[in-house]
């Protein structure tokens, strides 16, 4: 059901203590490196490797760096993303909102502009999807167990997600995964108490779906950024973001620029809604589950 928005290592995993760490600086010369981390999306790193160098090539080229010092790579596992982040010479990540939310501290995060992809919007809400006529209210949640794609960030899905629809209550539970299909297949039967929540390319996708008439939408989230470019620390310079910002700024209008960003479903970069960004990372932090 969901499409990659960006394309697709093993890497000896490090413990989530160590990634949380927060970043090293990164070396005043040297290899550069932007990491796409989008936990529970499709694909492998191996195989997102030739569109990361296309569109790291653009990117040191609009930026003025060499190019055979400046590279990105794709991870679809948490972990390895983390892994990879807490390397020195990351100084650029792209990814989902939930991801930078959950991260922002550990990793002293700081989201620079919104990424749109293909066919979306550079803010969107997320969507609650549960057995037809069983879910009302927030109070009818009792019990349930609440699946997402972003469930790897729990306080994401309770309270940025779902913010609007309630005080949940203290037996929710949230899982994750990559099973979208599957967990709405689950939650359409009514043989257990599961809901799902959906972000908008997999809501737009639902009623498309053969048991579709079998589930109902409970409640949609105020929009937020759906994913964004962060820099990591002081890794780097304020002169060395001014390049790179032109660079993501410009690189739609370049042919071998759109190419890349073609390569890996998106369309562009453009200004945070300051307004959106602020209201969700309000919403996290004061999260208690």
């Amino acid at each position: 059901m969901r499409r990659l928005p960006f394309p697709l290592a093993s890497l000896a995993l490090l413990t989530a203590s160590l990634a949380l760490a927060g970043p090293k600086a990164a070396p005043a010369a040297g290899p550069r490196a932007l990491v796409f981390c989008a936990p529970g999306y499709p694909g492998t790193t191996e195989e997102a490797q030739p569109r990361m160098d296309e569109i790291a090539a653009a990117l040191a080229e609009g930026a003025g760096w060499p190019k055979e010092q400046f590279g990105a790579t794709y991870f679809p596992q948490e972990k390895a993303g983390l892994t990879r982040l807490a390397q020195p010479d990351v100084v650029l990540a792209l990814v989902p909102l939930p991801f930078f939310l959950q991260h922002e501290a550990g990793l002293k995060l700081t989201a620079r502009l919104a990424v749109v992809q293909q066919d979306r919007e550079a803010e969107e809400g997320w969507t609650l999807v549960a057995k037809k006529g069983a879910v009302k209210k927030a109070a009818d949640l009792d019990g349930y167990t609440v699946f997402s794609t972003a469930g790897y960030a729990p306080n994401f899905v309770t309270k940025v997600a779902l913010g609007g629809f309630g005080p949940l209550p203290a037996s929710v539970k949230v899982t994750t995964g990559g099973q979208v299909l599957s967990a709405l297949r689950k939650a359409a039967a009514g043989a257990e108490k599961l809901a799902v929540v959906l972000d908008a390319e997999q809501a737009k996708a639902l009623p498309t779906l053969p048991f579709a008439p079998e589930l109902e939408v409970v409640h949609v989230g105020a929009k937020a950024p759906v994913a964004v470019v962060a820099t990591l620390g002081d890794r780097l310079s304020a002169a060395d973001w001014k390049a790179v910002q032109g660079a993501l700024s410009k690189l739609a209008s370049t042919p071998k620029g759109k190419a890349a960003l073609e390569g890996v479903r998106l369309t562009g970069f453009v200004p945070l809604d300051d307004a959106a960004l602020a209201a969700a990372k309000k919403a996290f932090g004061g999260a208690t589950k």
